[in-house]
């Protein structure tokens, strides 16, 4: 039987999980590193690199553990090898490929966000994935890439993608400007579903017709709406907030907030709509830590059904950093023969996905 084991540490999260032949995830354990960053208002490379060292033998235990299986029954390993921060690459990578090396197993190197955009065929509660289209549209939201990619003909193509803050990165700055703590995009979300959408923020688009995103703009004008509010960047709020009590966070600040995030989904929605018409696609899958934004999920699913587009969205365990995708995303690679460097694969902190098979 294929059984494949995933590791994943490209920034924050350190993951493992272990992959049938089948696609079903037999097994998945995630160690956050939240409340070590959390301080720090992001994410210290250094601090991660060594919570992946100290996560990395205990969590391996535990996979196999809770998938009732031993080292022995590996047939096959795969690690993230980019992009994201090299010194927690690193370190999943090493691991992965001394126990493929030991074990005699095929290694494969996986890219981040082409896992991302395979995670919505995966089923978490033990059911076999759906099979992986030729040809599909994948739209990845992050706190690092705000991304539209159309797969198909053995190529990968760059739709669109942001020219400046992502999306994810557009939330945790909008609600650190708030007071509101980091990670910032669950309060965020929480308390914008509380407030009134009034005072529409505008939806950039590019003279040149171009349909790239743009977040960097919308976080200024939010900047500055919090501070004609008296809500001054980095004085804070209540305690109450922080823990996602809506109730402790005035009336002004959720309406902002809920006109901050209706207009990051318009601009996502114009966007899909606008390559639709130029390039149209029949399926569409969302992925990445933004994929869990509850009005993001709800306003892609309507707009899919408007138009007769397919739109996939991962389970929500599944779109944040984990490794069953890492697992699933190197199945996939592995059985089209398409493995790359293989196990003489390098970290990289950059890697365009189009320039991939």
């Amino acid at each position: 039987m294929t059984l494949v084991l995933g590791v994943e540490t490209s920034c924050d999260e350190t993951s493992l999980a272990l992959v049938a032949g089948d696609g079903r995830v037999v097994s998945s354990v995630v160690a956050s590193q939240v409340e070590a960053h959390r301080r720090f208002g992001g994410v210290v490379p250094e601090i991660a690199a060594r919570a992946h060292l100290t996560n990395l033998p205990p969590l391996l235990d535990r996979t196999l553990a809770r998938g009732g299986a031993s080292l022995r029954d590996v047939t096959l390993v795969a690690a993230t090898a980019g992009p994201g921060l090299v010194g927690a690459l690193l370190v999943g990578l090493s691991e992965a490929k001394g126990i493929a090396f030991g074990l005699g197993v095929p290694f494969v190197p996986v890219h981040h966000i082409e896992a991302h955009c395979l995670s919505p065929f995966l089923e978490p509660e033990g059911g076999v994935a759906r099979p992986v289209p030729d040809d599909f549209t994948a739209l990845v939201v992050s706190g690092g890439h705000t991304h539209l990619y159309r797969f198909g003909g053995g190529r990968i193509l760059l739709r669109a993608r942001t020219r400046d803050d992502a999306a994810g990165e557009a939330y945790d700055k909008v609600a650190k400007m708030a007071g509101l703590g980091y990670p910032g995009g669950p309060v965020v979300d929480r308390l914008a579903r509380s407030g009134r959408a009034a005072q529409a923020f505008a939806i950039p688009r590019f003279s040149d017709g171009s349909l790239d995103f743009s977040f960097s703009g919308l976080k200024t004008a939010a900047r500055d709406r919090l501070r004609a509010l008296g809500l001054r960047p980095q004085t804070g709020l209540p305690d109450a907030v922080r823990t996602l009590e809506e109730g402790a966070a005035p009336p002004a600040l959720r309406d902002l907030l809920a006109d901050f995030q209706e207009a990051v989904v318009s601009q996502i929605e114009d966007r899909l709509s606008r390559v639709l018409l130029d390039d149209p696609f029949g399926i569409l899958t969302v992925s990445g830590g933004v994929a869990a934004n509850s009005l993001l999920r709800e306003r892609l699913a309507a707009w899919g059904r408007l138009r007769g587009v397919e739109v996939l969205l991962p389970h929500l365990s599944l779109t944040g950093d984990n490794a069953a995708m890492i697992a699933f995303a190197g199945l996939v690679r592995f059985r089209t023969g398409r493995v790359g460097e293989g196990i003489s694969a390098v970290a990289r902190s950059r890697w365009p996905l189009e320039s991939l098979e």
